[in-house]
């Protein structure tokens, strides 16, 4: 199956299959020294980093509105090894974005914390997948959605209204599946909550929520991958 989709264009998406595979990915099996000398330095450039579990692609294909893969779980050494080298063959990232929607149409993002992989860039609250984001073997990419957004904004989406179907944007950076999460109120009110609760956390992982109200208002900082995503949704697309 190896990585079969078209790149740079959204997609439609009605079900998502991915599988998480037992076996080890061959990219952490063939680079362990690597993986631990590059470890090393990220380390000493931010001790904040922490070794935990996420999962890299060894697979993934689109074919009639389905996105089905297989990937493995690896350690944040390996993933942050791979994400220095993505043209490595045999290996990509996929990731999810809950697209949160405010009751003036407005989108609500977050810049990340300066202590962070990501420090002051700008996307939707997120993270990777982990092994406890899969149901019987294949990942729930809403639980995901939510529990990132919960732990980064400590705003809880689970009753929200949300798109009838996903959709995904595949970039050599990695795949982004997401889903327009819908509140009633306004940008300005999540805004405020997310801050309050930013306020609360001994170390948040973001700096605070960032409003995007139009096509062209785009913040310092934005991630490659947000602009097709917000230029999408301010056109009126499905």
């Amino acid at each position: 199956m190896s990585f079969d989709l078209p790149r740079n264009a959204v997609l439609p998406v009605d079900f998502v299959e991915v599988r998480l595979d037992p076996g080890p990915h061959p990219f952490e099996r063939d680079n362990a020294l690597a993986i631990a000398e590059n470890w090393g330095k990220e380390i000493a450039a931010n001790p904040a980093l922490f070794d935990g579990t996420v999962v890299l692609l060894s697979a993934l294909s689109y074919r009639g509105n389905r996105l089905v893969g297989r990937c493995h779980a690896v350690r944040y050494s390996t993933f942050m090894l791979w994400r220095g080298n993505r043209q490595v063959a045999g290996a990509e990232h996929a990731y999810a974005h809950a697209v949160l929607v405010a009751g003036d149409n407005a989108l609500v993002a977050i810049r990340m914390a300066p202590h962070t992989v990501n420090a002051g860039r700008v996307y939707f609250a997120a993270g990777s997948f982990e092994p406890a984001d899969f149901r019987d073997g294949l990942v729930d990419v809403d639980f995901n959605m939510i529990r990132e957004v919960r732990e980064e904004t400590g705003l809880d989406l689970t009753a929200a209204e949300r798109d009838r179907r996903y959709h995904a944007l595949s970039m050599s950076s990695g795949t982004v599946i997401f889903r327009r999460y819908r509140e009633t109120a306004s940008a300005d009110e999540i805004a405020q909550r997310i801050s309050a609760f930013v306020a609360t956390e001994a170390d948040p992982e973001i700096e605070g929520p960032v409003i995007i109200r139009h096509a062209a208002d785009l913040p310092d900082g934005l991630m490659p991958h947000m602009k097709p995503l917000i230029e999408w949704h301010f056109a009126g697309e499905d």
